[in-house]
């Protein structure tokens, strides 16, 4: 193992002489008050897959410490590796100590990475290291979109540990959308009831005549989220929920008919959308439609502690409400100018209402079309604009252009993509993504709060394909948030590919199901066969 194998590139790296620190079976684990969470997290996940006791052992000795540095700014850290002092992480913070132990994670090996240990009774060596690091962005992201094709509550924990595997920090959780509402509220069941499922699924993206003729749903119940949340904070990972509105919101209407334009559509008709796009029902700007979703977010405060709660925004159609006699009454009531402002009125409602109880409303970049309150921050995603536009005008932003970051867009321009939709964007474009828009000053530069990549499931019906999508690009992307990387043109997109094969044995050690790389790696071929590589046809082939 060399230092040059670390993913996301440490600020600084040195390889002091002399041996490295061995792990075995005696090694003890020394943890400072603050600590706790990574003293868990080693113990369990570090001494599971190692086979480890790791049993608690004195400040002085020659095994784990833990412990916290005034002098290191929050999530910094300091790894120390010695044969004689063992291994030292110190953290600016409790965070800090938790991606040290990340990062020692990697310095042992792939096998650090299972759940149980392959090779028992070895003794391991860490290399003589002093690694010192810290995160460029507050908010390194990563977006789940749990709606459109439900993810159980395992898959969910599972990603949260890959998250931290990549010192991400923050689940933006899309629950809700025209094909699903996923979070049980205990005032409305009718919206897991009802909102969680659908009748059949479009089979591939919206242009497909396929059909999957058969029910499609699930939800997470309170408790599941209390644990998934509870799971995140062990982790330093922040989930920020997201309840969409007021569009994208026909599996609410389902559930709660009157949530919809009743005067123009029968909404009573209405069932969870079946296909892609964006729907035409959209919620209907009553008081009675604001009183339901205080109810819900209400509910939801008390199950997210984040600081910021998402409340979509984007792709809202207005012909209802451009048809409706109940909505044009409502703007002239209001004194506003036309459909637009309507739906700023209903964004800018719940800012304030968020805003009183304490937490900060983020929204898509469409929220900022008739202007926002102080607090409010904006998720940039069609392209650069938004983020632009937001940080001059005094709000902080998260940086996704469906452009550089999305995910679910194709790896190739080959016709072996399972579903080819959306740009070519490949592991080097998204390690060529700059997360901050040239032409900010430095005071506008600041309120880039960080980046994140979104995972839309629309053409991912499963685990499996979620990981083909999201890895190996993820692992680029988590360079992009944490390393202070020189620009993009800069970059040493070589050397990152030389790292990725001492980190694709990491993903084969957590079971991940990446997309190949171009061309075989080294264990990838059977020996005695002419060196052909073990490879398969593409899922869904």
């Amino acid at each position: 193992m060399t230092d040059t194998e670390l993913i996301p590139a440490p600020r600084a790296v040195e390889g002091p002489p002399g041996p490295g620190a061995a792990l075995g079976r005696d090694t003890t684990l020394w943890a400072a008050p603050g600590t706790e969470t990574t003293e868990r997290w080693l113990r369990g996940a570090l001494g599971a897959a190692l086979g480890l006791p790791l049993r608690p052992g004195p400040q002085d000795g020659a095994g784990v410490r833990l412990l916290l540095d005034d002098a290191l700014a929050p999530e910094a850290y300091r790894l120390d590796a010695s044969a004689d002092a063992g291994v030292e992480i110190r953290g600016g913070d409790a965070a800090g100590v938790f991606w040290g132990a990340q990062t020692l994670r990697q310095l042992i090996g792939p096998d650090a990475f299972r759940r149980a240990p392959v090779r028992p009774d070895t003794v391991l060596t860490v290399a003589p290291r002093v690694v010192e690091d810290a995160p460029r962005f507050r908010w390194r992201g990563l977006m789940l979109d749990v709606a459109r094709h439900f993810m159980p509550k395992d898959g969910v924990l599972r990603y949260l540990d890959l998250m931290a595997a990549h010192k991400l920090n923050v689940l933006h959780f899309h629950l809700t959308d025209d094909q699903g509402w996923r979070v049980e509220i205990g005032r409305y069941p009718e919206l897991t009831r009802t909102g969680s499922w659908r009748a059949r699924t479009k089979y591939g993206h919206r242009a497909s005549p396929l059909w999957e003729d058969k029910p499609h749903g699930g939800h997470y119940t309170r408790d599941d989220i209390r644990e998934i949340v509870a799971y995140a904070a062990e982790r330093h990972i922040t989930v920020v929920p997201e309840i969409d509105i007021p569009g994208h919101s026909q599996a609410a209407i389902a559930a709660y008919p009157e949530l919809g334009n009743t005067d123009v559509v029968d909404t009573a008709a209405l069932t969870v959308w079946d296909t892609w796009g964006v729907s035409e029902n959209v919620l209907a700007p009553t008081d009675a439609t604001l009183r339901f979703y205080e109810g819900v977010f209400e509910e939801l405060l008390e199950l997210f502690p984040s600081e910021f709660i998402h409340v979509g925004g984007d792709e809202c159609p207005k012909a209802q409400w451009r048809s409706s006699p109940a909505a044009q009454a409502r703007i002239r009531e209001l004194g506003l100018a036309d459909e637009d402002e309507l739906q700023s009125w209903f964004i800018k409602h719940f800012d304030r209402w968020l805003t009183a109880r304490g937490r900060r409303l983020i929204g898509w970049d469409e929220i900022l079309e008739g202007g926002l309150a102080e607090g409010a921050a904006v998720s940039s995603w069609r392209g650069y604009a938004g983020g632009i536009a937001a940080a001059r005008a005094g709000h902080d932003v998260v940086m996704c252009p469906e452009q550089q970051v999305y995910l679910d867009h194709r790896q190739d321009a080959g016709a072996d993509e399972p579903v080819p939709i959306g740009f070519v964007r490949t592991l080097e474009d998204v390690y060529r993504f700059e997360p901050v828009p040239s032409g900010l000053t430095r005071e506008e530069a600041a309120h880039v709060l960080g980046t994140q990549a979104n995972v839309w499931t629309e053409v991912m019906e499963n685990q499996a394909r979620v990981d083909y999508q999201v890895f190996p690009r993820l692992a680029a992307f988590a360079e992009v948030a944490w390393s202070a990387l020189p620009a993009p043109d800069a970059r040493d997109f070589t050397g990152f590919e030389r790292r990725m094969a001492a980190h694709y044995r990491r993903l084969d050690a957590l079971g991940v199901g990446y997309r190949p790389p171009a061309g075989p790696l080294p264990w990838q071929r059977r020996p005695g066969v002419l060196g052909r590589p073990i490879d398969g046809p593409p899922p869904n082939k």
